[in-house]
């Protein structure tokens, strides 16, 4: 890649990064965030402040891992990525500014990567910042205990690999609500059909569960939150994938995602009026 297209990707991310990470339209992005570190700094205070422990550290781990799976992934982190990701184009096509990018002297795909990059780094400092914090304050109450639990024990590489899932599922996401954002009019229609899609992961067949971002994200948990009855009886198993194949799958999927989008976008026409 030339030097002159780096310059302009930098150019591009630059001016999506201010706009979209200080963007008012995005005050429901950080409640998303900031609601798990709310919950758990509660939790720390409240456990601290009686004095006495009612749970052990393996509870909070398993309580964390609940967290991380059913809101992180499956809510905060979906919900954030359309909200920033289907915003890049959607959001400059309904303020009728989209125009001023195609009239300079930019190629479509290096737009596209400025707007992938900076809307990358958005959801990345939100979710996996969120992510990491919860997670030290989650067992913070455990005092010394805690703090070997994280320095001597588990703890240490089970928050490397929630911050890691954390960042691949915004990869993933950002991707797919990226490419949302460009071919439709009304981004939400598909975001909920991904959303039901990756809902209903664990009871479709092998094969198609391999064709969604939650599959492989799950694959690469810590910690396993197995499904209540009488959900679990429905769920259709498949061998698990190992660690390597599945970052390896999901970078794929989304670079196959971006790439379409990026060739796409050199087709696409401003109107308007639509």
């Amino acid at each position: 890649m030339s030097a002159v297209w780096m310059r302009q990707i930098g150019g591009v991310f630059r001016l999506e990064w201010k706009k979209t990470f200080l963007s008012r339209r995005g005050w429901w992005i950080y409640c998303l965030a900031l609601g798990p570190m709310f919950l758990t700094l509660v939790h720390w205070l409240f456990e601290a402040r009686a004095g006495r422990h009612n749970h052990s550290l393996g509870d909070d781990s398993t309580a964390f891992a609940a967290m991380f799976q059913f809101f992180y992934l499956r809510g905060a982190i979906f919900f954030g990525c359309v909200g920033v990701f289907c915003n890049l184009f959607r959001a400059e096509m309904l303020e009728k500014t989209l125009h001023y990018y195609y009239l300079t002297p930019v190629r479509r795909e290096l737009l596209v990567a400025g707007k992938y990059l900076a809307g990358l780094a958005v959801a990345l400092v939100l979710f996996v910042g969120s992510v990491v914090a919860s997670f030290l304050m989650i067992g913070r109450h455990a005092g010394q205990q805690y703090t070997d639990y994280i320095m001597h024990g588990p703890g240490l590489g089970q928050l490397g690999w929630y911050a890691a899932v954390a960042a691949l599922a915004c990869v993933g996401y950002g991707a797919v609500f990226l490419m949302c954002g460009i071919f439709f009019r009304n981004p939400m229609i598909p975001a909920a059909v991904v959303f039901v899609w990756e809902a209903l992961n664990p009871f479709l067949p092998t094969l198609l569960k391999k064709i969604s971002v939650i599959f492989y994200l799950r694959n690469l948990c810590p910690v396993e939150v197995p499904l209540p009855p009488p959900l679990n009886a429905m769920v259709i198993d498949a061998d698990p994938t190992p660690a390597w194949l599945a970052v390896f799958g999901l970078i794929a999927l989304s670079g196959m995602v971006l790439a379409y989008s990026a060739y796409s976008a050199r087709q696409t026409e401003i109107s308007y009026g639509e």
